[in-house]
């Protein structure tokens, strides 16, 4: 693990507590079956204050600024006047590929944003063979930490892609002056653990998991381990403190890296919470912040399996995300329509199975997520 300090040079030093810890998780459980390199595979991060201004002395010319248009105001003074900068309009894939083809030559890749950002950076970095520095502005998915991008084929997500950045820079200025309801949100993509371990061992249960990813107790024995560290840390999180920012983004981290380090075997960081996202992105056409509607699946889904969705939605208030359908631009009517439709959407996409596949959805279960969300939120009066 690397910090940059205030002065702007880098020092190595000891692998931070966090750190530590996961990397005990992974040894304890690895070891025995000589499959100890799991941590070899996960990004080099680098935690600290004032990163940004860094990377111009860092990256080779002329390099590449992929970010979104709202926040290159904020951030252009601390890149170079002819740096080549592009903003992101779009994740289908054709469209990506088109336009970076059409950009003109550069030598570096700079992702500088949230999850499209990151994910358009990587595609930019695969196509043209270039190396790749990540900076994320908010940590609400673990895009950032994944190989792959998650591109749309016709608003239908598929990962595709692979890249490894030089380092990921997480900016704790940068994290802390952000939306405090974005960042929190970003525990979607670790509490979604308590479905995708419940959806595996139902499938395996019912002998439908795929062949290339059977039930691995171990693998799902470190995914708890990760779980359990992410809601022990979920008031520091709550906070974005320091210490919350770095124990959030090792969840984050350690869910990019198990992805690829199995084979990209998706079970043991997504299942049934990430499907009614999905769904309702491909229904809807709209742009979500991610954690919104993974959280909203995440109780969905817990509830079509009995996977103490009250205990899941407890955590899911703690943190301070935001589930409620008027929060998202959507109306309870939308959510019950991709509910209805999940299913089907899933089966004719090839994903993998879950609980959704066997569960009857009813319009008492519908009345029942709305009820069970209001009880907890309240009305939406906004």
């Amino acid at each position: 693990m690397l910090e940059l300090t205030n002065h702007g040079y880098m020092r190595i030093i000891m692998l931070n507590n966090i750190y530590k810890h996961y990397l005990e998780i992974i040894f304890k459980i690895r070891k025995e079956k000589g499959e100890d390199n799991m941590a070899k595979k996960l990004f080099t991060t680098i935690y600290g204050r004032n990163l940004v201004g860094e990377l111009k002395n860092i990256v080779q010319r002329p390099y590449l600024v992929v970010t979104m248009e709202d926040l290159w105001d904020r951030f252009k003074g601390e890149f170079d006047d002819d740096c080549i900068v592009h903003f992101v309009k779009t994740l289908e894939y054709d469209e990506i590929m088109a336009e970076v083809e059409r950009l003109p030559k550069f030598e570096a890749v700079i992702g500088l944003g949230g999850g499209q950002a990151v994910d358009y950076a990587k595609m930019a970095a695969w196509k043209t063979h270039m190396p790749l520095y990540q900076v994320p502005t908010s940590i609400a998915t673990n895009a950032v930490f994944g190989h792959r991008a998650g591109v749309r084929f016709d608003s239908v997500v598929k990962y595709v892609g692979y890249v490894e950045p030089v380092a990921v820079y997480v900016d704790y200025d940068i994290i802390q002056s952000g939306p405090k309801d974005l960042n929190r949100s970003g525990v979607c993509d670790v509490l979604c653990y308590n479905n995708s371990m419940f959806d595996w061992k139902y499938a395996a249960d019912q002998g439908k998991c795929e062949e290339k990813w059977p039930y691995d107790e171990e693998m799902v024995a470190e995914v708890k381990e990760v779980f359990d560290s992410v809601v022990n840390g979920l008031d520091d999180i709550y906070e974005l403190n320091e210490k919350g920012i770095r124990t959030l983004t090792e969840g984050l981290r350690w869910g990019g890296g198990a992805f690829h380090n199995n084979g990209w075997n998706p079970r043991p960081i997504e299942g049934s919470d990430h499907f009614l996202f999905y769904t309702l992105e491909y229904m809807t056409k709209k742009k979500f912040i991610h954690g919104q509607p993974v959280c909203l699946g995440i109780f969905v889904g817990s509830a079509m399996g009995g996977n103490d969705p009250d205990g899941i939605q407890d955590l899911i208030h703690r943190a301070g995300v935001e589930i409620r359908p008027e929060g998202m631009g959507i109306t309870w009517d939308d959510v019950f329509a991709a509910i209805k439709y999940e299913k089907e959407f899933l089966e004719s996409n090839g994903y993998w199975y879950t609980v959704v596949n066997d569960f009857e959805v009813t319009e008492e279960f519908c009345q029942m997520i709305k009820e069970k969300v209001i009880a907890k939120y309240g009305e939406w009066d906004q």
